[in-house]
């Protein structure tokens, strides 16, 4: 394999760009979570709307492993480089189609039903084109730098999330001069131009794709005709190949997957929705945190070559079992009013009235916001009825907080952040190049594919709703959807500490 750095590169960017494209297609939507819920579900209960929105947005993790399954037969028969193409255009229509999809209130249940099967399309693109570009990376590099080379596929997950919440922000503050209407205006129709401009990032990417060449370890067996006929069979019939499978699954891949959507995606759902900080900080905290960690997936990838996979992954593990519920605590903390020094002299009320049209009732909105000592504002929005006939019952006043952070607050939130991106890096830097040293090229595509997207697609994937949904049950205990996250990563690392092999294979060729 003797491929001079320039060409290497080279691979690594046509490879990293359509990716990190692909991730930013698939993770915009839970980006814009709660946007979602209003726009395609029935309004009536904004928790069930929640939920039913995170529930779509894990339907597309639920079907990543057959995605692999079907594209990763196609990988290992036809070739990684047109496997991948086709994901590539399959997950770009997808998003572009999400963005022209009419709202709940203009076509009804038909609008989360066509989303739902965009999802669905977007999952099975995506199950197919991680392990393309992990594999084609990977079968370029040099065996001693597999860990290093591959480790820049690992940062697009990551960058594709931060990608996506960078043009979110962009859109919100540029549709009007007026912040306030700029919102409002992005929650209503804006919300659509970050899935539609994707379009153009897919052209580009595709362009740069056709350029590329095919795998050269994958070039040369086909050109030797050793192929595999039934990728399929091989991969999961045969007792040894099978065998590597699950305990790529069960050992690595499963606690892999809950520890990157704890710390990026439950992290900024539980800050939003649990903490109740205001949209925009939610989300800059998150990019800063993401792009303080973005470099050490390199770092640890490349430490991997040295030192082996395993225990570095173990180990990322491992610290995130410990620290999650303190760190979540942290950040409950960093937002609770209780522990805060409110500036009495600071509070400002302001209610107002609106007639109901067709009513003699009335609609009273409440707006009262408050300063504390540490520089936190909060602003607490209530709106009830006021009935003119006396005696009628009143309706439960709707009641929405939002808190802006002050300097300390939100730096320490970045910091704490900053550390579960960084268990995160640990257990993803290393991942690709160990996957791809377990399996024989002929069956790699589909044989690494498959237990990558169920440990990520659904033990992962589900985290968000999961945990989310804990909360709705155990409601004292606002740390309870840290328990699935944490059981799945405890069964993980007892299994791969007792069964997963250190040694680095340099030379998995055949």
């Amino acid at each position: 394999m003797n491929q001079n750095n320039k060409g290497i590169w080279k691979v690594i960017g046509a490879s990293s760009v359509g990716t990190l494209i692909e991730w930013y297609d698939f993770y915009i939507f839970g980006s814009l979570a709660t946007v979602i819920a209003n726009q395609f579900f029935p309004k009536t209960n904004p928790t069930a709307a929640l939920l039913s929105t995170l529930a779509t947005f894990a339907a597309g993790f639920i079907v990543r492993p057959f995605g692999a399954l079907l594209f990763g037969r196609l990988g290992d028969i036809v070739g990684r480089k047109y496997t991948f193409l086709l994901t590539l255009i399959l997950m770009g229509g997808s998003t572009f189609a999400i963005g022209l999809i009419p709202s709940y209130e203009s076509i009804g249940f038909l609008a989360p039903i066509l989303v739902l099967l965009l999802r669905l399309l977007q999952g099975l693109a995506l199950g197919g084109e991680y392990g393309g570009a992990a594999t084609y990376v990977a079968e370029h590099a040099p065996a001693n730098k597999r860990g290093f080379y591959t480790s820049w596929i690992q940062t697009t997950a990551t960058l594709g999330l931060f990608v996506s919440l960078g043009v979110i922000l962009i859109t919100r503050h540029s549709l009007d001069s007026d912040l306030q209407t700029s919102i409002a205006k992005f929650n209503d129709w804006g919300w659509r131009v970050p899935f539609l401009v994707s379009i153009l990032l897919v052209i580009v990417s595709i362009y740069i794709r056709l350029k590329m060449n095919e795998s050269p370890l994958f070039s040369k067996l086909k050109a030797e005709g050793k192929t595999s006929v039934n990728p399929l069979k091989e991969s999961f019939v045969h007792k040894a190949n099978l065998k590597m499978v699950l305990l790529a699954l069960f050992g690595a891949t499963m606690g892999q997957g809950v520890v990157w959507y704890t710390g990026q995606f439950y992290a900024q759902s539980f800050i939003e929705n649990v903490c109740k900080i205001d949209f925009e900080q939610s989300r800059t905290l998150l990019i800063w945190a993401i792009l303080f960690a973005t470099p050490f997936f390199v770092v640890f990838g490349g430490w991997s070559d040295k030192a082996g996979r395993k225990w570095i992954m173990m180990a990322g593990m491992l610290l995130a079992i410990v620290t999650y519920s303190p760190l979540f605590g942290q950040l409950l903390s960093i937002s609770d009013t209780q522990q805060k020094t409110e500036l009495i002299d600071k509070r400002d009320v302001k209610v107002t009235a609106a007639s109901i049209a067709g009513t003699s009732d009335s609609l009273r909105t409440t707006i009262t916001k408050t300063l504390y000592a540490d520089g936190m504002q909060m602003t607490e929005t209530k709106t009830d009825t006021l009935y003119a006939m006396a005696g009628k019952a009143t309706l439960k006043p709707d009641i929405k907080v939002s808190k802006v952070l002050g300097s300390n607050g939100y730096w320490m939130m970045v910091a704490i952040v900053f550390v579960m991106i960084l268990y995160v890096t640990m257990v993803y830097g290393p991942i690709a190049a160990f996957l791809v040293e377990l399996f024989p090229t002929k069956i790699r595509y589909t044989s690494m594919s498959l237990p990558y997207h169920i440990g990520n697609g659904v033990f992962g994937g589900l985290t968000p709703f999961i945990a989310t949904l804990l909360t709705t049950i155990y409601v004292d205990d606002k740390l309870s959807g840290l328990m699935y996250p944490i059981l799945i990563a405890a069964v993980c690392l007892v299994i791969g500490i007792l069964y997963v092999s250190n040694k680095i294979d340099p030379d998995v060729t055949d």
